[in-house]
């Protein structure tokens, strides 16, 4: 756990902020015991216990005896989040799929639908719709009492920091669309928008492969490509909260043109679409002849092999940049790129050899996402959390209010 001291804070102030460290704490972590919350915060036992019972009180955190998972000797109390008590919902929207989950405490998908997998959503009223209605079906579904904190939703474009609005998502066709206000106004519940990459990004370092790194680049992308990019643990958002479009790095100015407007960016050179082409197939076959290739590249068929292996060279490219300008701990790549990156290994590695500085290329892991296509979904989870984490209390009773 990070501590932070709170400088010229009134007593609530920092009451409100112990509250949030230690549901923060079990929400990412699971179970802890008093004991390791009281080493961690550095806060004395009576005050840790009393922090606890607060959040048990609110039903936010439960308490067990350790000898409920069988330890011996003199049991002492664990606390662990509550699922069941809040959650959030959670919209994974990508070119082609459409995902929505009801995500507890502890971030335990506890519901989800995939609506019309392959279709177009780049019709926005008609998206739009989609999503409100499965995510008033997720709440339907949820237990009597159970609280609704908000919704998250991942999104692939680019978005403002400031005011949430959608600012240019190529893939869909969209421009300056407020699509977080309107789907807030929708369901009646604060609604956050984030990048996709982003997103994907927070969740690897919170739940996935990044989990103990700080300084981390993920790589994912479907139809098109997407970077989120964390520096000392941080993401890098840049001015306008629009930084990490490493898809539209121009690495081929022999290449083909891009939906951005530009000749040979990185995302007109891997990708599902990449791969597609390069195998001689239609470039928007979709997702499952993306893996049926996949598995001709796993059994060793020539064209699927050679295929395979042209996109893995321009990630190679592209990664060996990334490690150039950033210099991270980890490079993750997610998504579909991920199930590539497990069968050209080799050839993304020598690559990456071949066009970054040795020092930084030292430094460095590479490695599949573990948390797969949820990886945004898990953003967008915890994107919708975190309102209640920073103040646990203040969020349930503007919730009862």
């Amino acid at each position: 756990m990070t501590r932070r001291r709170i400088r010229g804070s009134t007593q609530d102030d920092v009451r409100r902020h112990n509250l949030g460290a230690i549901l923060t704490e079990v929400h990412r972590h699971g179970c802890r015991s008093r004991a390791e919350l009281t080493a961690e915060m550095g806060l004395n036992r009576s005050t840790i216990g009393d922090l606890v019972s607060e959040l048990v009180d609110a039903g936010l955190v439960l308490e067990r005896s350790a000898s409920a998972r069988g330890r011996a000797g003199r049991p002492s109390l664990e606390v662990l989040p509550s699922p069941q008590a809040a959650y959030v919902l959670a919209v994974d929207l990508g070119v082609r799929h459409l995902v929505m989950a009801r995500v507890g405490l502890g971030g335990r998908v506890l519901d989800r639908v995939e609506v019309d997998s392959g279709r177009d959503w780049s019709e926005l009223d008609a998206t739009i719709d989609a999503i409100v209605d499965n995510c008033r079906r997720l709440r339907d579904g949820a237990p009597q009492g159970a609280r609704c904190v908000g919704v998250g939703l991942s999104v692939p474009g680019v978005v403002g920091q400031g005011d949430g609005l959608l600012r240019f998502a190529p893939n869909l066709g969209w421009i300056d669309l407020p699509l977080g206000a309107r789907l807030g106004e929708r369901l009646d519940l604060p609604a956050f928008l984030a990048n996709d990459a982003d997103l994907g990004a927070l969740a690897e370092h919170w739940r996935g492969a990044a989990v103990g790194y700080d300084h981390v680049v993920v790589i994912s992308g479907e139809i098109g490509l997407g970077g989120g990019i964390l520096v000392g643990g941080r993401p890098l958002r840049g001015r306008g909260g629009y930084a990490g479009e490493i898809g539209h790095l121009r690495v081929n100015p022999d290449g083909r043109l891009c939906r951005c407007g530009s000749v040979g960016c990185l995302e007109t050179e891997t990708g599902v679409e990449s791969l597609l082409t390069a195998a001689g197939l239609s470039a928007d076959s979709g997702l499952e002849v993306y893996r049926a290739v996949l598995a001709q590249v796993a059994a060793g068929e020539p064209k699927a092999v050679a295929a395979a292996a042209r996109v893995a060279r321009w990630l190679g490219i592209g990664v060996g940049m990334l490690i150039n300008t950033f210099n991270p701990d980890i490079v993750v790549l997610g998504g579909p790129l991920g199930e590539l990156f497990v069968l050209t290994e080799d050839v993304v590695r020598n690559t990456v050899a071949r066009s970054s500085l040795v020092a930084p290329r030292e430094q460095v892991r590479m490695a599949a996402s573990v948390l797969g296509p949820d990886a945004q979904l898990v953003g967008a989870a915890e994107l919708a959390f975190a309102p209640l984490l920073e103040d646990p209390i203040g969020v349930l009773t503007s919730l009862a209010a």
